[in-house]
């Protein structure tokens, strides 16, 4: 930990030392000399590099403190007699077992099948054990942005209704003896369903049938990465056809705050319009969103006083803060060109994600059996939407 916040105040004074340097290096016309930009180029590529170096440190260290915990725990009295709080249905340790010795087995004996009979999966696969959906959940929110931001709910079956209210009434000034008018409340429905995600993950017969080999965290991590990717990328840019509907889709995606002058880049200006472009009560739990281009670009702009806009984190696990609001990146958010929505200022926590059920896993023993390999399908349900799209706010380049 002392070596990340080493890191973190070296990239500070790296940051602090880029300032100076343009600010003694712009010329009258605001503009850097060939020489001096590729110098300034230099420093902040240093300032990127610091930046992916602590983020790597971060991720070492809570591996680091998730494996140093112990695996079990010493006996220090007398065994306590069962609770009776033994854990039941999918998140029972028989269920467990039996899932792993049917994903492992080509021939499942009668006592597993019937324990899998606890989650049976209407599609023919096996709903996966509680623990480890959970594992797959974390790992998910690990990878993508949205898990963390955005609003998660669990439905069952059907798709559900979400009660938005449209328009609000009002209060009127009334004389005495008079009538009071009528003004009600407008409200309307936003809808959540269930799209299929699904996955496939080879393994060879050799690996599956080695003990040695960690069949569960490798799996875990796979299917993580692939769906948390897949996911990340409808939910900023879906069309909502046979997947989740983007923040930035064109219809029932987050409202244009501001329209750059330029098709390339944007200014200090229109990031305080796209601020104050969203209603005061949703900025208190904002974040800004861009490309890692974007965030480049905004490393250079300055407020009305001279100041920098952007500030680089101090603190271990915190983001990097604009305009007192944190700022995430994701490669999904579009880069600056012609019509491109380059920055996203909102509270995400109107965007609802919907996942249906549990994720299911399916062992594929004969497909593959000519090349000595044992397919595992992995599928979920999901759905997601910004339902109250006045809740986030995009600044989008100028069109060309």
């Amino acid at each position: 930990m002392n070596k990340i916040l080493e890191l973190r105040e070296k990239r500070a004074k790296a940051w602090e030392a880029a300032k100076a340097f343009l600010d003694t290096k712009r010329g009258a016309d605001g503009l850097l000399a060939a020489e001096d930009v590729a110098a300034y180029e230099k420093m902040e590529a240093d300032v990127v590099n610091l930046g992916k170096e602590i983020d790597r440190l971060e991720r070492q260290a809570a591996l680091d403190a998730e494996l140093s915990k112990p695996v079990n725990t010493p006996l220090t009295g007398k065994p306590a007699a069962p609770s009776g709080e033994e854990k039941t249905g999918r998140a029972s340790a028989e269920y467990r077992r039996s899932f792993w010795n049917a994903m492992r087995s080509k021939m499942p004996s009668h006592e597993i099948l019937n324990a899998l009979q606890i989650g049976t999966d209407s599609e023919g696969g096996y709903l996966v054990p509680d623990e480890f959906e959970r594992t797959l959940v974390e790992a998910l929110e690990e990878q993508n942005i949205f898990r963390t931001l955005a609003h998660v709910i669990q439905t069952s079956s059907g798709d559900r209704k979400i009660p938005v209210v449209a328009s609000k009434g009002t209060a009127s000034w009334v004389d005495e003896e008079g009538n009071i008018p009528e003004s009600d409340d407008a409200f309307s429905q936003v809808s959540i369903g269930a799209y299929k995600l699904g996955t496939l993950v080879k393994v060879s017969e050799e690996l599956l049938n080695d003990s040695v080999f960690d069949l569960e965290a490798y799996i875990s991590r796979e299917f993580a990465r692939r769906i948390g990717n897949k996911e990340e990328e409808a939910f900023f840019t879906g069309d909502g056809t046979g997947k989740p509907l983007g923040v930035l889709a064109a219809t029932g995606g987050a409202e244009i705050g501001v329209t750059a002058a330029s098709a390339t880049a944007f200014t200090a200006d229109e990031v305080f319009d796209l601020f104050y472009s969203l209603k005061a009560p949703y900025r208190k739990n904002a974040v800004f969103l861009m490309n890692d281009s974007s965030v480049k670009a905004l490393r250079k702009l300055k407020d009305g006083n001279g100041q920098y806009l952007w500030q680089p984190s101090l603190t271990a696990g915190t983001p990097d803060m604009l305009l007192g609001r944190p700022v995430y990146t994701s490669a999904y958010m579009p880069a600056m060109a012609a019509s491109a929505k380059s920055v996203l200022f909102g509270d995400l926590s109107y965007y609802w994600v919907a996942d249906r059920q549990g994720r299911s896993f399916r062992r594929l023993g004969e497909l593959y059996a000519t090349t000595g390999q044992v397919g595992f399908l992995a599928t979920q349900r999901v759905d997601g939407k910004l339902i109250l799209p006045e809740a986030v706010k995009v600044l989008q380049q100028k069109s060309a």
